[in-house]
């Protein structure tokens, strides 16, 4: 014999060794991400849930806006947060004994009538509103100069020639306006379809102020990144596992592990 040794060594770095992927450091961190992530995703499901109540559209009185047996989501405000273009909801026994969904046309100490060359006209301004149904007036028919008392609101359907709104209540003793008291949230989005927020009510800017938007893209945004972190962060194991047996077969030059 030639007294040769016949013993391989076995390449540093091969099978026993630990990589990255398998260190103390990555299970920290993954158990990090999953901790962030359910803060983040429960947090934000919990901010929504405060923030925000769904409604179902039960008529076609806001279309195209809002169709009949849309979901929305509709941020809960105080009565005297309520702005012109607002899409509201609210309860008033005379008109009916449920919630109502219209829109924000005028407020206390506003002039408001119908029609100038088919548009609406508040506080002497014409009014463009671009989320009528295409080729539709303002009104079917005009209606006489209507003055908002203090702390009331005078409301509108999109779907003007079918909504039962402030223009059929004229005769009533408020003249067919509602309490700001009355008012329980203010539409953000349509949820289901997934049509997304609603969009701003410019023609009303020149007569003041508009509302803000809620905070529902930040709040789906929490809940999308947790998601991330949780699923990130779950899928480290079995990705650690099988980069550590691939490094196992590469180190000791047994295909496929045999």
């Amino acid at each position: 014999m030639s007294g040769e040794s016949t013993t391989r060594t076995v390449p540093r770095g091969g099978g026993g060794s630990k990589g990255p992927a398998d260190s103390r450091t990555g299970q920290r961190l993954s158990g990090l991400a999953v901790a962030l992530g359910l803060v983040l995703f429960l947090g934000g499901f919990a901010w929504g849930a405060v923030v925000y109540r769904p409604y179902t559209v039960p008529t076609s009185s806001m279309t195209p806006t809002i169709d009949a047996g849309e979901r929305v989501l509709a941020q809960r405000i105080d009565g005297a947060d309520v702005r012109r273009g607002d899409v509201v909801v609210f309860k008033d026994a005379t008109w009916a004994d449920a919630p109502m969904v219209k829109r924000v046309v005028a407020v206390g100490g506003d002039t408001v009538s119908c029609c100038q060359e088919g548009k609406l006209e508040v506080n002497g301004k014409v009014i463009d509103e671009p989320y009528l149904p295409s080729g539709t007036p303002a009104e079917i028919s005009d209606f006489p100069t209507v003055t908002v008392p203090e702390g009331r609101l005078f409301l509108l359907g999109d779907e003007r020639d079918n909504s039962v709104d402030s223009t059929a209540h004229l005769t009533d003793a408020a003249g067919g306006t509602v309490s700001r008291g009355a008012v329980d949230a203010r539409v953000d989005a349509v949820v289901w379809p997934m049509n997304g927020m609603l969009d701003r009510p410019t023609g009303f800017e020149a007569l003041g102020g508009l509302s803000s938007p809620g905070p529902l893209r930040t709040v789906v945004g929490l809940v999308v990144a947790g998601a991330v972190l949780i699923l990130g962060g779950a899928a480290y194991g079995p990705f650690a596992k099988r980069a550590a047996a691939a490094r196992v077969r590469a180190g000791t030059g047994i295909p496929g592990g045999r």
